[in-house]
C-alpha cells in the first residue's frame, strides 16, 4: 500500500513539475491549441486543480474552486479553444495548485491507517480510501506529464528536466 507520505510527496513533485513547465508562459500561451487531439495547457492545469479539489474533498479538506469554476475543466468538458469569461487565468490556476498543495499535505498528515483502509463507494464498487487516493495521484501524474509537451507546443524549444 502506498503511504500517505508517499502520496503527499508525489503530489508535491507533480506541482514542482507543473510550475517548471509553465514557467515563463503567459496566459495567452496557455491557450495555444495543439495540432493533436489534446487540450491546451490552460485546460490541463485547470483539470489538475479540479482533480486535486476532489482529493481534498475525499480527505475532508476545504476545496479551493467554486462549482462554477470547475465546470470548464471537468472530464469531458468542451475543449478550450479561446479565452472567455469561464476560463481561469493561468496564474490563478497555479495559485490554486500551490494553495491546494498545503491543504493536501495537512489533510494527508491527519489521515490515520484506519482512515486509509476505510472502504468508500466509487461508482458501483467499493475501494479503500488509499486506493482511491492513489488513483487520483496516477491521474494527476498523467496530466502533469502532458504539460511538458504542451510547453513545447506553446513555442518553447527547451529542456526542463
Amino acid at each position: 500500500m502506498i503511504t500517505k507520505e508517499q502520496l503527499a510527496e508525489g503530489y508535491a513533485l507533480n506541482l514542482r513539475l507543473v510550475k517548471m513547465h509553465t514557467a515563463g508562459l503567459s496566459h495567452a500561451d496557455s491557450l495555444i491549441l495543439s495540432p493533436y487531439n489534446i487540450n491546451c495547457m490552460n485546460w490541463v492545469v485547470g483539470h489538475i486543480a479540479v482533480s486535486r479539489d476532489s482529493v481534498m474533498r475525499l480527505m475532508g479538506a476545504e476545496t479551493l474552486l467554486s462549482e462554477t469554476e470547475t465546470l470548464r475543466y471537468k472530464t469531458d468538458s468542451d475543449p478550450i479553444t479561446e479565452d472567455g469569461p469561464d476560463i481561469l487565468h493561468l496564474d490563478q490556476l497555479l495559485e490554486v495548485l500551490i494553495a491546494g498543495q498545503s491543504r493536501i499535505d495537512a489533510a494527508m498528515d491527519r489521515l490515520t491507517n484506519t482512515d486509509l483502509t476505510q472502504e468508500i463507494q466509487v461508482g458501483e464498487r467499493m475501494v479503500t480510501l488509499s486506493t482511491r487516493l492513489h488513483g487520483f495521484y496516477f491521474h494527476d501524474t498523467y496530466h502533469t506529464g502532458q504539460t511538458e509537451l504542451l510547453r513545447q507546443i506553446a513555442g518553447r524549444n527547451d529542456i526542463i528536466i
